[in-house]
């Protein structure tokens, strides 16, 4: 797997994104009609996405726990109560499923929660993609890459940033091997320390 994006928690969505906006990045909202994230998107590798919450629902996240993914609606619970900046990881496979993901998992006796989701993008584009869930909340989520891809081409934004560098993401030690086994990318960095993420650009 490769990483997917970094996730930035927004005590205000609104004022985050003109926050990146004035430090000469572009940045769009998820959707056109009252968005719950914002993407800061690079040709190439990793992209900022910037969240205020949790997307789901208090109804969702009852029902969660009522079906026993307590883990998965404390992940959400984390996103809603983290402290503003990076905090979260995603990495993403080129296929259709998680089925090297899943043995993967269950070779380090993770378990995992599926599902999926979509949206329709500032540009009216349909987006759609499967998500990951591991009950460990040390270890980040995936999803599969969009069914059409978002990203511009060929492009430098406003700051001469043409992409991220380098991304340093924290767990405990026990949890080395599984991101091992799971990810090989090169801008991905481990380090020992729950919570601890740090993002490098490159112009």
């Amino acid at each position: 797997m490769n990483v997917s994006h970094v996730l930035y928690k927004a005590n205000h969505l609104e004022e985050a994104v003109q926050e990146f906006r004035d430090r000469g990045f572009t940045v769009e909202y998820g959707s056109r009609k009252n968005p719950h994230n914002a993407l800061i998107y690079f040709s190439e590798g990793p992209y900022i996405e910037i969240l205020s919450k949790a997307p789901v629902s208090s109804v969702l996240l009852l029902l969660l726990r009522l079906i026993g993914q307590s883990k998965v609606a404390d992940r959400f619970a984390h996103w809603k109560s983290v402290e503003e900046g990076f905090f979260g990881l995603c990495l993403e496979t080129d296929k259709t499923d998680f089925v090297e993901e899943e043995e993967i998992l269950k070779h380090h006796s993770q378990r995992f929660f599926k599902t999926k989701s979509s949206r329709t993008d500032p540009s009216n584009r349909p987006l759609r993609w499967a998500l990951l869930f591991p009950h460990e909340l040390q270890l980040p989520f995936m999803m599969t890459y969009f069914n059409i891809d978002p990203k511009p081409v060929a492009y430098v934004h406003p700051n001469g940033v043409r992409g991220i560098e380098t991304i340093t993401f924290g767990t405990d030690t026990r949890y080395f091997p599984i991101m091992a086994d799971l990810c090989e990318d090169p801008v991905l960095q481990i380090t020992d320390g729950r919570g601890v993420v740090e993002v490098l650009y490159h112009s």
